[in-house]
């Protein structure tokens, strides 16, 4: 039997349905290290000098241009790695990780910008749940206010920007889209921090001996939000603690949250208040406090580490 032309793109046509209806394959990615462990991910180099410089490094591999460190800390086997500044870098690692070693958690340690105008400089904060509160549409101006479409939130706007929920997934129910603006973290986790919090000793002067006033403290539980975007504005903070009652912000913490849910992974964050988002009195104080900072995030990562590891 001769097919002619339009047979033939018929034919090809239904090969390629039939290809697509066919069983779904789960596609297997080869992983580096089989050993069950925590990574630990941290944004800046100088935000996990500590943590790498207290661990046990066995062995490393470069992926995808960055170096993941692995070993113990703690008495936890763990991943070092740095996440690079912002969302999509942090994302991109922590899902690098997830596909290349056994990963049983993750934990985010760095600096952020102090939103609760009860915190201090040098403050600990774990909290219980993280948004990207920069997931938002920018709204048509009208003579008598904002039109925002088909777009609804139920968080006050800052001007033309309304804060939008974010779209994603998990591993456990394929396609099925989901409306989150707030991930929780590890329930598991946050009850071992309450545990450590009141025995942990934060520092309060940096190494060239500034002190600060107060004696900086664990704050556990609450809200954190995390964007693309440095801030460094007085009227911005105040309407990010009014919106979110997020005691922090940073430029990771909550893109890593998203895919820790996506593939099921139990995550929490550890957040160290280096400066107070354009809220302090005068200059922007990261400069002087983001090392005492860092330092004061990793000391309650080590102890939570040391905690989880006699459990």
């Amino acid at each position: 039997m001769v097919i002619t032309k339009p047979q033939a793109i018929i034919l090809i046509i239904l090969s390629i349905i039939l290809e697509a209806c066919s069983t779904r394959q789960e596609l297997k990615l080869s992983a580096v290290n089989e050993v069950p462990r925590l990574v630990v991910m941290s944004a800046f180099e100088a935000e996990l000098t500590q943590l790498r410089s207290q661990a046990e490094i066995t062995d490393s591999f470069i992926i995808n241009g960055r170096t993941y460190y692995v070993g113990q800390l703690g008495g936890k086997d763990v991943v070092l790695v740095l996440s690079g500044i912002s969302m999509v870098n942090a994302a991109m690692t922590s899902q690098t990780a997830i596909d290349h070693f056994n990963v049983i958690g993750i934990i985010f340690s760095g600096i952020a910008g102090g939103v609760n105008p009860n915190l201090n400089i040098g403050d600990v904060v774990v909290p219980a749940q993280w948004g990207q509160y920069q997931e938002q549409l920018f709204a048509r101006e009208k003579e008598n206010g904002w039109d925002t479409g088909q777009y609804t939130s139920e968080f006050g706007n800052y001007g033309m920007m309304f804060p939008q929920y974010i779209s994603t997934t998990n591993n456990k129910e394929p396609d099925k889209e989901k409306r989150i603006f707030w991930f929780s973290v590890s329930s598991e986790m946050l009850t071992i921090v309450k545990d450590v919090s009141d025995k942990t000793q934060l520092q309060r002067c940096t190494t060239s001996k500034i002190c600060l006033e107060e004696q900086p403290k664990i704050i556990v539980g609450g809200n954190g939000v995390s964007g693309p975007t440095f801030v460094d504005n007085a009227s911005y903070r105040e309407w990010v603690w009014d919106t979110f009652q997020a005691d922090s912000l940073d430029m990771e913490s909550a893109a890593v949250a998203q895919v820790a849910y996506t593939n099921s992974v139990p995550f929490i964050a550890f957040r160290s208040l280096s400066d107070l988002a354009g809220g302090g009195p005068g200059e922007n104080e990261l400069s002087t406090f983001f090392q005492l900072a860092a330092d004061n995030s990793a000391t309650v990562v080590i102890k939570f580490l040391e905690k989880l590891s006699k459990q």
